[in-house]
């Protein structure tokens, strides 16, 4: 599969226009996705973006959420990410496609079979033969490894990846997995795949639990104080996030950011659902 050819881009027109209004081009299939996860090319006179395209009609369904609805959900982990003000969910819009409504979210990285530069997830995860993790590493839990065999399974204790965990606790993510997380050479972190979140229960499964328990960083709070400032009734977020999610959605959102803010400290795991994704990438 080789990457579209690329038009310089105009500064006019932002990656949110070309993403929704764009002429989309589908390149080939990411194979090992569990749903239908499309290459494609968004392009406008004069800017083009690579871009993952997700139909709807390729979404397989699950027996905890409504059929049909993760194309939405994807849409409203960027609003939220966006209204936080941290730039860890690429750009993503709802719109037409090839084959029907679907997600389509700006590509970051290489393009698919490019080898990667820099660090990738295992960067940031790890499984250490240890009972312990080493100073700049947080110990999420022990993992079995085959034949008998278990590893601590730790993360860097990285400024990017807390605010990930506390985006993460908001918006209710039920599969934060290592391939989840994709950190760019320049030093950006983006998290993607976010189809399984908001839900009214308690859904959060991650691997990011080594903050647990622990109090948020007082830049965290402030933009948790801003985002529930966002969600008030009237105001444009809460506005579109209701035209993706249900009500009930929105208010549990809204309540999950209140009791972060309210006790000022990581969520612990509540022990009613398996609290680490599996597979880990």
């Amino acid at each position: 599969m080789s990457a579209p050819e690329r038009i310089p881009p105009q500064p006019d027109v932002t990656a949110d226009e070309v993403l929704a209004r764009g002429e989309l081009t589908v390149h080939g299939r990411i194979v090992d996705a569990s749903n239908a996860v499309l290459y494609a090319t968004a392009e406008l006179p004069g800017r083009s973006l690579d871009c993952v395209y997700k139909p709807v009609s390729g979404e397989r369904p699950l027996w905890d959420f409504p059929d049909g609805t993760l194309a939405e959900r994807e849409v409203a982990a960027y609003e939220v990410s966006r209204a936080l003000g941290w730039d860890l969910v690429p750009p993503t819009v709802l719109r037409d496609g090839p084959l029907g409504r679907g997600m389509c979210q700006q590509w970051v990285g290489p393009a698919p079979g490019a080898e990667a530069a820099g660090g990738g997830p295992d960067s940031l995860l790890a499984l250490v033969d240890a009972e312990v993790p080493e100073p700049g590493w947080k110990a999420v839990g022990f993992a079995e490894v085959g034949a008998g065999r278990t590893a601590l399974l730790v993360h860097a204790d990285d400024e990017r990846l807390r605010r990930v965990a506390a985006l993460d606790a908001v918006i209710n993510n039920g599969d934060r997995k290592g391939g989840h997380l994709l950190p760019l050479p320049d030093g950006r972190l983006y998290g993607i795949d976010h189809g399984v979140t908001f839900h009214t229960d308690n859904k959060l499964r991650t691997l990011l639990w080594g903050w647990a328990g622990e109090p948020l960083p007082a830049a965290v709070h402030a933009s948790l104080r801003t985002l529930a400032a966002e969600l008030a009734d009237g105001r444009p977020l809460l506005t579109r996030l209701r035209a993706l999610l249900t009500d009930g959605e929105c208010e549990a959102l809204r309540a999950r950011t209140d009791a972060l803010l309210r006790t000022g400290r990581y969520p612990e795991p509540s022990g009613e659902w398996p609290a680490i994704p599996w597979p880990l990438v």
